[in-house]
């Protein structure tokens, strides 16, 4: 089968590897779809995420969706041709985190594309059954892929708790941002305000229910003059660029909720302390997902048509090299790049 690795910065190889055997309680499933995530462009472009450094060669992706070969001993009720979206994280389920139902910070994690193990940007792997997520007919493998980054934005959801009527600002329109505002327009939000530098984001914010958009030309001081200087109840930072963090705390009104869900590239984040105290605001920091899969598969299933045109770009496995390149430079109006691996 075909493997792309990642073997240097923006450097990638693709190449014939081993085949994969389910054992028992396994799947083996071949690859349709995988989105290409922030994550996997900060291995690319900057070989790590703050202290976790990318040992090379390494196989990315993890918001994948495929198809099933065969299975393996004491699986039921799966079939070939079943289609899937695929969870990437396999906690122990036996630690302190996992018996709490915290399973996204089980201390002995395999989570597939990160700390050695082997990502899906391949065209057949083989999980665990109890993580395939059954995807109705109507939704594509490609459109399937952003129930993982979905995931992701509804577990923010949940330290947001956003009442219907409030406002709300999120910084960075990328992938994850743009969900994010679609999550809160359709959680009732009042009003969203965007904020983005690339011009096709901002496009696509509107699309998603942004009520306004803003280029990162002092964003706070539009929001703050929108808002009577009040500020809004509940911001978001998706984009943890140096810097941002600083002006989501300018936006936010005095007992306002940061929800902190970027990855930043940097060990440490500059905050302004003194706008944290005097606001007197909460801090939320959103690590992966945790039992939102099914959530988000259900979210895209009922509204498939408002989600499906963030997935703008499809690229074959054998092409990865020029996909990321497009996701790097911002190029082509790009949303969601999709490798296609089968």
């Amino acid at each position: 089968m075909r493997i792309a690795e990642l073997i240097g910065l923006k450097k990638f190889r693709v190449a014939d590897g081993p085949e994969p055997e389910p054992r028992k309680g396994e799947v083996l499933i071949q690859v349709g779809a995988v989105g290409v995530c922030g994550s996997d462009m900060h291995y690319y472009a900057e070989g790590g995420i703050g202290d976790s450094r990318v040992k090379y060669p390494v196989v990315l992706g993890h918001e994948p969706a495929g198809t099933v070969i065969r299975t393996g001993p004491d699986v039921t009720g799966i079939s070939p041709g079943d289609r899937f979206a695929l969870e990437p994280a396999i906690p122990c389920q036996a630690c302190e985190m996992c018996r709490r139902g915290l399973q996204n910070l089980c201390d002995n994690m395999r989570f597939m594309s990160s700390g050695g193990v082997p990502g899906f940007f391949r065209q057949r792997v083989v999980l665990p059954a109890h993580n395939l997520i059954p995807i109705p007919q109507h939704i594509s493998l490609e459109v399937a892929t952003l129930i993982e980054p979905l995931a992701v934005v509804l577990h923010s959801m949940k330290f947001a708790s956003l009442r219907p009527g409030e406002t709300a600002a999120v910084f960075g329109a990328g992938p994850i941002g743009l969900l994010t505002i679609a999550a809160l327009k359709l959680a009732g939000a009042s009003r969203i305000w965007a904020v983005e530098p690339v011009a096709h984001r901002r496009d696509m914010a509107k699309h998603m229910g942004a009520d306004v958009v803003l280029d990162k030309t002092d964003p706070e001081k539009t929001i703050l003059k929108d808002t009577s200087n009040r500020g809004v109840d509940v911001a978001f930072d998706c984009a943890a660029k140096k810097g941002t963090v600083r002006r989501v705390v300018a936006s936010l009104a005095k007992a306002g909720r940061l929800v902190y869900t970027g990855i930043p590239s940097e060990l440490d984040i500059p905050f302004d302390a003194v706008g944290l105290r005097k606001k007197e605001l909460t801090i939320y920091n959103v690590y992966r997902s945790n039992h939102q899969s099914e959530a988000a598969r259900d979210l895209l299933a009922t509204h498939s048509r408002y989600f499906a045109p963030l997935v703008t770009h499809t690229k074959a496995l054998d092409d990865i090299q020029a996909a990321f390149l497009v996701v790097d430079r911002y190029q082509d109006g790009v949303g969601k790049m999709v490798i296609t691996a089968a």
